[in-house]
């Protein structure tokens, strides 16, 4: 009940104390309401004046605010009824069709006190669902306002878990709903929770009747990952003692089996106690902070030059694996095994990668005599690339060298077993295409499913450069088509190459004394050369090395090239002299 703020005890001026403060009298009716504390006192003030004096309605509402309308009205309802008009009394009779009826205001009441939590408008609901009875909220707010709550309570049905019979507590939740309860309300009533009304919702919903019954939790056909199939290509790829469990589980993933490394550990060490060699312990590792991590893709490119010692060619000599990583995306972008690790070798490599991605911002490498080299360092001049070298000593600020690491792991074991250079050069080609499509391990929290550095890098490019622009930076380099020998027709020389690649356009690097025949960026064959004292003209070629045919012929040679006067290098006849026409005379007039 709201109270004047004027009722409070003071001292009059006899001494004695009043309950009420003394104020001025005063015909306002704005300071009057101030005065008043029940709303049936405000009403009969703002009547005083109508019905004592005989003030008209216009006259005081004009005075007060109010409507001369309301006034009048409520002066006339105040002649006939007395005070009793100033309180709120329902004087609709039994029949009005505006009155609900009876049987409804009482299952307003059941409802609130079966469930104390309803809301007026959820109660409103269930009456238009359950008795096709439209009510408003503000009518239930009222109905529950007016009148008593039911003592005794009777719950329509236990909760939940007092149920014994599954199909009746699911039952019990679907009769809710189709009386009109809500889902929160629901859970709430039986005190269960939300995810199993949603569940049971469903199921009905799906299956209907037969869906409320208790079913088994075990699939009818259980996806058993972890079949023979599975269990038998571990084995096999086991035989490569330096795979990890996160190496096995990328290859399962790329042969379309799918296991946790977790898993791959699991069986790879049942199957090291069955007498599959173990690797080897690694050293304690403290991981740093990478100086040349990347932020965006091809911002740095790493590069740097492997040593492959373990293999089995006929020359025991180590042979050379010159890379090239994009570091965001761990991206392999160019590599090539050779078996020399010289400039051309390098520079082929760069520009196969310049050519497939563009140009990155930086290149990170360490301090090897290849690596800046006045012709590398020119071309990065003219191309914009910055070149960024690692801390001497610190091969770690490189992450080339945790990708040598990777391909370790991966790729020495074939390296190994290869006795030609084709073997080593396919098993070079598949550890690039296994690597680039594999997940990696650096992108195993990424958000996107992009798992692998082929994904990851996608068909975002560098600072493109255009291909006349490349062969104008890379002077080395001369395009040449193979003749159907083999050969290369290049500086007044005819030089073999490959014979299986006829018609095919190849390339011609000269470098120093180092003269190299490719395809593709892959050296086919390589020449040493001397040249005419003070010019650049070829003299002689000599020390020739072929290396092994990855593009054969379809026709094989019918004798043994040993028995046959056969020439790697041919030189070309000199051009002949020009001759020159001898004058023409003029013929003479015939007739004058």
């Amino acid at each position: 009940m709201w109270l004047s703020p004027y009722r409070v005890a003071t001292v009059s001026d006899g001494g004695g104390m009043t309950k009420r403060q003394r104020v001025v009298p005063t015909d306002d009716w704005h300071q009057l309401r101030l005065y008043v504390g029940f709303p049936e006192q405000e009403t009969y003030e703002l009547l005083r004046p109508i019905v004592l004096f005989g003030q008209t309605a216009a006259e005081r509402a004009e005075a007060t605010g109010v409507s001369d309308r309301t006034l009048d009205r409520k002066a006339d309802r105040f002649d006939a009824e007395g005070l009793a008009s100033l309180f709120p009394t329902d004087v609709r009779s039994p029949d009005d069709r505006r009155r609900l009826p009876a049987d409804i205001r009482f299952r307003i009441l059941a409802l609130k006190a079966e469930y104390p939590a309803f809301r007026p408008h959820e109660i409103a609901e269930i009456c238009r669902r359950r008795d096709d009875c439209r009510v408003s909220h503000k009518t239930v707010q009222r109905i529950l306002t007016d009148e008593p709550l039911p003592t005794l309570p009777k719950r329509r049905y236990p909760p939940y878990a007092q149920i014994a019979e599954p199909r009746q507590r699911r039952l019990a939740i679907v009769h809710l709903y189709f009386d009109g309860w809500n889902l929160k309300s629901i859970a709430g009533y039986l005190e269960t929770t939300r995810p199993r009304v949603y569940e049971t919702l469903h199921r009905f919903f799906t299956e209907g009747f037969a869906g409320m019954p208790d079913k088994s939790h075990a699939p009818l056909h259980p996806a058993r990952k972890t079949d023979f199939r599975a269990m038998a290509a571990i084995r096999r790829l086991q035989a490569n003692a330096d795979l990890g469990e996160f190496r096995i589980h990328a290859a399962l993933r790329q042969m379309g089996i799918h296991l946790s490394p977790s898993t791959c550990g699991r069986i790879m060490a049942r199957n090291r106690q069955l007498g599959l060699p173990r690797p080897d312990d690694a050293p304690p590792h403290v991981a740093k902070p990478m100086p040349f991590a990347a932020t965006y893709r091809h911002k740095y490119w790493s590069v740097d030059v492997r040593y492959i010692e373990h293999h089995r060619l006929d020359d025991p000599k180590p042979v050379y694996v010159i890379s090239i990583l994009e570091n965001y995306s761990r991206a392999l972008l160019a590599s090539v095994i050779a078996p020399r690790q010289d400039l051309t070798a390098f520079l082929m490599v760069l520009r196969a990668a310049l050519y497939e991605h563009g140009c990155p911002t930086g290149i990170v490498c360490d301090g090897g005599g290849i690596f800046k080299a006045n012709q590398l360092l020119k071309i990065y001049k003219e191309l914009g690339i910055e070149r960024h070298r690692i801390e001497p000593g610190q091969p770690w600020q490189n992450y080339i060298e945790t990708h040598f690491n990777i391909m370790r792991r991966m790729a020495d074991y074939h390296y190994a077993k290869a006795e030609t250079w084709s073997e080593l050069r396919a098993a070079h080609d598949q550890f690039f295409a296994d690597y680039n499509l594999q997940s990696h391990h650096a992108h195993r929290k990424r958000k996107d499913g992009w798992h692998s550095p082929s994904e990851v890098l996608g068909l975002i490019h560098g600072v493109w450069c255009d291909d006349a622009e490349l062969d104008r930076l890379f002077r080395i380099r001369s395009a040449r088509v193979f003749d159907r020998g083999g050969y290369l027709r290049y500086k007044r020389w005819r030089i073999y190459g490959e014979r299986g690649l006829a018609g095919q356009r190849g390339a011609v690097w000269l470098f120093g004394e180092v003269l190299t025949v490719a395809y593709e960026e892959e050296p086919l064959a390589q020449y040493q050369v001397k040249y005419v004292p003070e010019s650049r003209r070829i003299a002689v070629v000599t020390e020739t090395r072929i290396y092994p045919p990855r593009y054969p012929s379809p026709q094989p040679y019918l004798w043994k090239l040993d028995n046959l006067e056969w020439h790697a290098v041919m030189p070309l006849p000199p051009y002949a002299a020009r001759r020159h026409q001898a004058g023409i005379e003029e013929q003479t007039r015939l007739f004058p």
